[in-house]
C-alpha cells in the first residue's frame, strides 16, 4: 500500500489526568483488563517492522491515556529503530496527541529534533478548561498545559490544539477562538465530546445536547469565516475538510469517509483493533506480534457479519435521501444509535441545521480558493 497510519497506545490507558469525560477511560472500563501497561520492546518492533515493511508513507500517530507515560527513552529508542530499519527514500512522520501536562524542555527537544506534529488536549480559556480537565488530585491543569504550549511555541514545534466540545465549552466557544487567536493557536480542532457507553445520551454534566452543538458550529463557523475572508492564517479541521470535500478532494477526517476504515489501533499489549472508539474485547482483531497490517486490512475489507466491519457504511436510514449527505457523509457511527429498527445519528439535526446556514459561504471560500 501507499500509505498508513499506525495509530500506537504505548502507554495503554494510563493517565496523569483525571478529566470528567475521558472517552478512552471509559473504553478501557468495559474490556477485561483495562490498562495493558507499558509496550514492550517486541512490541514496539514489531510495530515498526511491519509499519515499514508495508507502505512507502508511514505515520506512527501516538495516543492514550496519555501516551508520555511510556517515557522518553521508549519514543528515543522507537525513532532510532526507525531510522535504523527505514529504506531510502521512504517516508515516515510522527504525530502524538498528548494532555501537554507532563512535557518539559526535554520532550520538547525532542518533538523538534523528529519533527513530531503535537496535539494538545486544551478546552479553551482556564474556566472552560479546569472544568473538566483535572489533575489526580482535583485542581484544575490549565496553568501548567498552558505554560508548556508557549515552551513549544518558543521552540517552533509544530502543534495544534484540540479542544473537546462539551457543554462548558460550547457555551463559551466564541472566547475560546479569539483566545487561541490571540495567543498564536491558528491550528484547531474541535471535537464533539462522547457520551460513557450504554448510558443515555445527553445526561452527563458534560454533555453536549444537540441544540447547543448547533449554536456552536454556527457562532465558531461565522468567526473562522471572517478570518479566511481577511486572509488571517486559521485551520479549523472540520470546516477545512469541507473546503477539501468541495473542491473534489477526499477528506483525512474519518468521519466524513461515509464508511468506517481500518485506524490500525495498537495497544501496549500489541492488540490490534479497528477504531479508537471500539477498543473492546468484542472487536480484537489480533496481534501485530501475530499478525501484520496487511493481513488485517484484507480481513476488515471482508465485511463479514458480526464483526467491526459488517455494513461499514451504515449510518443514519435518511442518508442516501439527504441534501447533505456529499459534505457530512454520515458521521461518526458513535453517534448513532437503534430506534425502533431504524438508524438515527444524534446530531443529524445539528449538521442539517449548520449546512443550511453555512453552505453559501462555505461554496464562496471553495471557489475563491481560500485555504
Amino acid at each position: 500500500m501507499e500509505q498508513i497510519q499506525i495509530l500506537i497506545k504505548p502507554a495503554s490507558s494510563a493517565c496523569d489526568l483525571r478529566c470528567r469525560y475521558c472517552f478512552y477511560r471509559d473504553e478501557a472500563s468495559h474490556r477485561k483488563e483495562g490498562n495493558l501497561g507499558k509496550m514492550e520492546p517486541q512490541v514496539m518492533e514489531a510495530i515498526i517492522e511491519k509499519g515499514l515493511s508495508c507502505a512507502q508513507n508511514v505515520v506512527f500517530a501516538f495516543q492514550g491515556g496519555e501516551p508520555t507515560l511510556a517515557g522518553l527513552e521508549f519514543f528515543r529508542t522507537f525513532a532510532k529503530t526507525v531510522e535504523e530499519k527505514r529504506k531510502n527514500g521512504q517516508k515516515v512522520s510522527y504525530t502524538i496527541q498528548t494532555n501537554g501536562y507532563g512535557i518539559d524542555d526535554e520532550w520538547i527537544s525532542f518533538f523538534r529534533k523528529n519533527r513530531f506534529l503535537v496535539g494538545v488536549s486544551l478546552d479553551g480559556v482556564r474556566k472552560t478548561h479546569d472544568e473538566n480537565r483535572l489533575s489526580s488530585d482535583g485542581s484544575g491543569t490549565f496553568e501548567k498545559v498552558f505554560e508548556n504550549i508557549k515552551k513549544m511555541q518558543k521552540q517552533q514545534v509544530d502543534m495544534n490544539v484540540l479542544c473537546v466540545l462539551n457543554r462548558q465549552t460550547a457555551e463559551k466557544i466564541e472566547a475560546i477562538y479569539r483566545f487561541f487567536m490571540r495567543k498564536g493557536l491558528y491550528y484547531q480542532q474541535y471535537i464533539p465530546c462522547l457520551d460513557p457507553l450504554d448510558r443515555e445520551r445527553g445526561k452527563e454534566n458534560y454533555s453536549l445536547p444537540p441544540k447547543l452543538y448547533a449554536d456552536a458550529l454556527k457562532r465558531l463557523f461565522d468567526l473562522w469565516f471572517e478570518d479566511k475572508r481577511a486572509g488571517n492564517l486559521v485551520y479549523i479541521r472540520q470546516f477545512d475538510n469541507y473546503l477539501h470535500v468541495l473542491r473534489g478532494g477526499t477528506p483525512e477526517a474519518c468521519t466524513m469517509y461515509g464508511k468506517c476504515s481500518m485506524q490500525n489501533v495498537v495497544e501496549a499489549d500489541g492488540s490490534v483493533y479497528p477504531c479508537d472508539f471500539y477498543a473492546l474485547d468484542t472487536y480484537r482483531m489480533g496481534n501485530i506480534k501475530e499478525t501484520d497490517f496487511a493481513a488485517l486490512q484484507e480481513q476488515a475489507s471482508r465485511e463479514e457479519e458480526g464483526t467491526f466491519f459488517e455494513n461499514p457504511a451504515r449510518r443514519d436510514d435518511r442518508c442516501p435521501s439527504c441534501r447533505w449527505y456529499p459534505l457530512c457523509r454520515g458521521g461518526c457511527k458513535r453517534d448513532c444509535e437503534e430506534q425502533a429498527g431504524t438508524v438515527r445519528n444524534y446530531y443529524c439535526e445539528v449538521y442539517t441545521e449548520f449546512f443550511e446556514y453555512a453552505i453559501g459561504r462555505l461554496e464562496w471560500l471553495a471557489e475563491n480558493r481560500y485555504m
